[in-house]
């Protein structure tokens, strides 16, 4: 068994996947009201999956676990986080040196959590 997909629960999947096209650089492969899919280079597929007619209802939204994006150097870090302040992208957390390595953290239209981060050297 190999997970290949995250589907996070959105109000607008429309909305959300032109927000997460601006963050991936990247188009979606797929998009209606009510789902939108974004093929990643690793192969993950990303979905964005419409609150209010997924079935069964979800009893929870934004702001529950992390998308985690590995950068590749602590400059990286920085440089994506200054890029995404640039696009009024909200940031929880500006970058810092965690025990994990350089983060930053910043939210969706939805409130999901995306955290940026490269591992000490």
């Amino acid at each position: 068994m190999t997970p290949t997909m995250t589907i996070l629960y959105v109000n607008s999947p429309e909305a959300s996947a032109a927000f997460y096209q601006k963050l991936f650089n990247l188009a979606p492969v797929e998009i209606s009201p009510t789902f939108a899919m974004f093929v990643l280079p690793g192969g993950l597929v990303f979905g964005l999956w419409s609150r209010h007619t997924v079935e069964p209802s979800a009893t929870m939204t934004g702001g529950g676990c992390e998308i985690a994006i590995r950068a590749s150097a602590s400059s990286e870090v920085d440089t994506l986080h200054a890029q995404w302040k640039a696009m009024n992208v909200s940031i929880l957390q500006p970058p810092t040196d965690a025990e994990f390595g350089r983060t930053f953290v910043a939210v969706d239209l939805d409130g999901h959590r995306i955290r940026v981060f490269t591992p000490p050297a």
